[in-house]
C-alpha cells in the first residue's frame, strides 16, 4: 500500500520524504534547482531561492507539481503538508522587571523576583529554573503577593502543594520561613475535616490555615470519592471530592512525576487543577524523555490548547524517531506562553559564592529511631544519679556509642529521600558530591547508583586517585561518594558545584573542608550545599550547634575526654525536657 509524500516547508526550502521508487527520483531530480538528498534525516531537499528556476515558475510550483503527479500516478497515497521554522530565528523575550511589594521576609534575589513577575503575568506556569536556583522561594512568594493584592491580580489562597513525600515536612517549613504563613500537611488525623482550617477565622477575620500540603501518592486518598470501573481510565472514571473545588491555586513540585498521559496518579492532578486560576508546575528537568513528557503537564496546566491541542502538538513538536521536532520553536513559545528557565550561568552575578541550606525530610524507620531514642533517654537518667566518678566515666563512654547508633538510625532512614534528590540532580546532567559517614550508608547509596565512584576507607590510594579523576574528567561520571574520613580534605571535585550531606561529622570545621573540595580554585560557580535532616530527629539540633557555635571546632581539638564531654553536653542539653 502506497504512504505519503511528506511536503515540509521551512524558511528557505522545502524537505520532500516518499518511499523509495526509481521514478520518483528520477523525476525529483528533474526540478530545476537539482535537489539534495539528505541521508541523515531520509529527505529531499528542495531549495527556495535558485536562479535555475523559469521565469512563472518557482519552488513552489515545481514541489507541488511533482507531488500531485506522485499522487496521480499512486506512487504516494496523499500529499501531508508540515511547515518547519528550523531556519528561523526565535530570540527569547528578556524577563520583566518585578514591581511592587514582594511581602517575604527573606529579600529574594533579583532574578527570583523576575520569576514571581513573569508568574503573576502569566498565571499557569512551569518554573524551570535549574536546581538551586530557588523555584519554592519564587511560587511561595507568587501565591503570596497574589493573595495580598487580590484586587489586582486574583485572589491565590487557600493553596494546595503536591509535592514528593520526603519534600512535604520541607514544604511546610519554607512557607514559615519565607511567608511567615502556618501550612498543614494532610494526614489520616485530618483527613475529613482539614477544610475547617481554612473556614475558621481568627479575630482579624483571616484563616486559620492558607496552605495545605499533600503527596502524589496520597492524592487519591484525600481528593478522590471514587474511581469508576471502566476498560479505558480516563478523567471521566474519577469521582473527585468536592473540597478539590475550595483550592483557588496549586503548586505542583517535581512536577515531571506527572509526565505520563496514562497514570492515574497525573490524572488525578490534572483533575484537581482544573478550572484553577493559579496552577504552578517546578521542575528542573521538565523533559526527561522527550517532548512527549510535556504532553500531560502542559494539560494539568490547561495551556495544551495554546499549542493547538493534542494532535498538533503531538505532529508538530514529538515527529522523527526522537519524538522531538521543532525544538527551537518549541521553547520560544513555551517562554511567551508558560515556562520560563534560568541557570546559573546567567544568573551567578546575583548569588553569594557559598549557599547552604537545609532540608527536613521524613525518616523511614520511625519506629526504630523513637526505640533507640527512648533507650538513649533511659541511660542519661541512669548517668544523671551515678555517684561513682569512676561509673560515671564508664557510662559516659556508652552515651557515646548509644549516640552514635541514633545517629546511625537517622542516616538510613533518609536514604530513601536523598536518593530521590541525587537522581534529580544527575537526571538533569549535573555533578553531585555525595558526603556520609557510615560505610553502611555509602554500600546502600552505591547499590542505588552503581555508576558512581566512591572514596572511601575500603579503598586504596590508586582506587581514590582514579574515582576524583574520573569524576574531574568524564562527563558520564555524574556522583561521587565520599566519607569525611577518606574524602573530606586534601581533594579537589570543582567539576560539581554540588555538595550532599546524608550525615555530618561532630564539628563545623569537618563539614566546611567537604564543603570546600567544591568552593576552591578552579570552580566557575556558586557551590550549593545541601544538608539532610531528619525531621523529629537529632538531625536538626546538630546542625543547629555545628552552624551557630563554629567556635565548637577549637573546643574539641583537645583531648579525646574533652571531645567526650563536649558531645556528652549536647546530648544532655538535646533530651533535658525528657530527663
Amino acid at each position: 500500500m502506497a504512504r505519503p509524500i511528506y511536503v515540509t516547508e521551512t524558511p528557505k526550502t522545502y524537505r520532500l520524504q516518499f518511499d523509495y521508487n526509481p521514478k520518483l527520483v528520477e523525476t525529483i531530480k528533474r526540478i530545476p534547482s537539482k535537489p539534495k538528498w539528505d541521508n541523515s534525516d531520509r529527505v529531499w531537499i528542495v531549495i527556495k531561492d535558485s536562479i535555475n528556476y523559469p521565469p512563472g515558475r518557482d519552488a513552489q510550483w515545481y514541489v507541488e507539481a511533482f507531488s500531485q503527479w506522485a499522487v496521480n500516478n499512486r506512487y504516494c497515497s496523499d500529499i501531508a503538508r508540515r511547515t518547519d521554522t528550523r531556519d528561523s530565528v526565535f530570540e527569547l523575550p528578556e524577563m520583566k522587571k518585578f514591581s511592587g511589594e514582594h511581602y517575604m521576609l527573606l529579600n529574594p534575589y533579583e532574578y527570583q523576583l523576575e520569576g514571581v513577575q513573569y508568574a503573576l503575568d502569566h498565571k499557569r506556569c512551569i518554573f524551570g529554573d535549574q536546581p538551586g536556583l530557588g523555584k519554592t522561594l519564587q511560587a511561595i512568594c507568587s501565591v503570596v503577593k497574589a493573595h495580598k493584592e487580590a484586587q489586582k491580580y486574583g485572589d491565590s489562597f487557600p493553596t494546595l502543594v503536591i509535592c514528593p513525600a520526603a519534600l512535604k515536612v520541607n514544604w511546610q517549613r519554607e512557607f514559615k520561613k519565607f511567608a511567615g504563613k502556618k501550612a498543614i500537611i494532610l494526614d489520616d488525623n485530618n483527613r475529613n475535616s482539614w477544610h475547617r482550617f481554612y473556614e475558621m477565622k481568627d479575630a482579624f477575620g483571616e484563616s486559620l490555615c492558607d496552605v495545605f500540603i499533600t503527596n502524589y501518592e496520597s492524592l487519591k486518598k484525600f481528593f478522590v470519592k471514587t474511581v469508576k470501573s471502566t476498560s479505558r481510565f480516563t478523567m471521566n472514571s474519577i469521582i473527585f471530592d468536592e473540597r478539590i473545588n475550595l483550592f483557588k491555586s496549586v503548586i505542583i513540585d517535581e512536577s515531571h512525576k506527572c509526565k505520563s498521559t496514562k497514570t492515574q496518579q497525573s490524572k488525578f492532578v490534572e483533575g484537581i487543577c482544573k478550572g484553577k486560576r493559579w496552577v504552578f508546575a517546578l521542575t528542573g528537568t521538565p523533559v526527561v524523555n522527550n517532548n512527549t513528557d510535556l504532553i500531560q503537564q502542559l494539560k494539568i496546566l490547561g495551556r495544551l490548547d495554546d499549542f493547538g491541542g493534542y494532535k498538533h502538538f503531538v505532529g508538530r513538536y514529538c515527529d522523527g524517531p526522537k519524538q522531538s521536532s521543532n525544538l527551537k520553536e518549541l521553547n520560544y513559545r513555551l517562554w511567551c506562553c508558560c515556562f520560563f528557565r534560568r541557570e546559573k550561568q546567567k544568573v551567578l552575578t546575583q548569588l553569594p559564592d557559598k549557599t547552604r541550606q537545609y532540608i527536613q525530610c521524613e525518616i523511614t524507620n520511625r519506629k526504630e529511631y523513637d526505640d533507640a531514642e527512648r533507650d538513649i533517654i533511659q541511660y542519661l537518667r541512669q548517668y544523671n544519679n551515678a555517684d561513682d566518678d569512676k561509673v560515671a566515666r564508664a557510662m559516659r563512654g556508652m552515651v557515646m556509642v548509644k549516640m552514635g547508633k541514633l545517629k546511625e538510625i537517622a542516616a538510613r532512614g533518609k536514604i530513601e529521600a536523598v536518593s530521590d534528590f541525587i537522581h534529580d540532580v544527575i537526571d538533569g546532567g549535573e555533578k553531585l558530591i555525595m558526603f556520609a559517614y557510615l560505610k553502611e550508608v555509602v554500600e546502600a547509596l552505591k547499590k542505588r547508583f552503581p555508576d558512581a565512584v566512591t572514596v572511601t576507607g575500603s579503598d586504596n590510594v590508586q582506587q581514590k586517585q582514579m574515582a576524583v579523576d574520573s569524576f574531574q574528567n568524564d562527563p558520564n561520571c555524574k556522583l561521587i561518594i565520599l566519607n569525611y574520613k577518606s574524602g573530606g580534605t586534601g581533594l579537589t571535585l570543582t567539576a560539581s558545584s554540588r555538595v550532599g550531606f546524608i550525615e555530618f561529622p561532630w564539628t563545623y570545621s569537618d563539614c566546611e573542608q567537604a564543603e570546600d573540595r567544591a568552593h576552591r580554585n578552579g570552580q566557575k560557580n556558586n557551590v550549593n550545599c545541601y544538608y539532610f535532616l531528619g525531621d523529629n530527629t537529632i538531625d536538626k539540633y546538630m546542625y543547629s550547634v555545628i552552624q551557630n557555635k563554629k567556635n565548637i571546632a577549637n573546643e574539641v581539638t583537645g583531648t579525646t575526654t574533652q571531645i567526650d564531654e563536649d558531645i556528652l553536653n549536647i546530648t544532655m542539653n538535646l533530651f533535658k525536657d525528657k530527663l
